[in-house]
């Protein structure tokens, strides 16, 4: 019997999830949760073999849960879910050495079958997307602006950054405005999205 947790902040989707996947003899949900900040607490009370987790979730994002679930309890096996396919989120995934990826507009047949890969030891990811990533080219930003860009995606203003980093302050302006050129976007806002989209930071 494969013991799963579903992790979905949708109730309609996460109680239709759980239905339909309680229609399978091989299949039992062992707990069902709507934000990622509770997922390691349950997983470890409940013992699942894989996480089917939505990568976005309230408390804690689905991949963050997922690289968290992994450390905590390895023999775990994550799966997320994602609405919008982006081959930044499938790299990231891979770093939160998650076991499956898939778009949530699979069919119900595809998401069994991709449990039962996962938890027999296997790896699932959606082909298109897997296609996706491949193509996506090497960063063009410096190490340095990739790292000032992160810090400005997370909430800091550039004097917090400057003084986190040991950098002036027309410097962290200065590597948010070459990366705002390289990446040809409008602004920092703009910038930050291509960034992540792509997996840059």
């Amino acid at each position: 019997m494969i013991r799963v947790l579903l992790a979905e902040d949708m109730s309609m989707l996460r109680e239709a999830l759980a239905a339909l996947l309680a229609l399978e003899d091989d299949i039992e949900i062992v707990a069902e949760v709507g934000s990622g900040d509770v997922i390691v607490p349950t997983a470890l009370r409940t013992r699942p073999d894989v996480a089917v987790i939505d990568i976005e979730l309230p408390g804690m994002d689905g991949l963050s849960a997922a690289a968290e679930l992994h450390e905590r309890l390895p023999e775990c096996r994550a799966l997320i879910l994602t609405g919008v396919g982006r081959p930044g989120s499938l790299r990231r995934a891979m770093s939160s050495h998650v076991a499956g990826f898939m778009v949530k507009d699979s069919r119900p047949k595809e998401l069994i079958e991709a449990i039962r890969t996962v938890a027999g030891g296997g790896r699932v990811v959606d082909p298109q997307l897997a296609f996706a990533a491949l193509n996506v080219q090497g960063s063009p930003l410096t190490e340095r602006e990739s790292e000032v860009l992160r810090l400005t995606a997370s909430g800091a203003e550039p004097p917090e950054i400057a003084a986190r980093i040991g950098l002036s302050y027309g410097t962290v302006r200065n590597y948010l405005a070459s990366s705002v050129t390289k990446l040809n976007a409008r602004n920092r806002v703009d910038a930050i999205r291509i960034a992540t989209e792509a997996g840059w930071i």
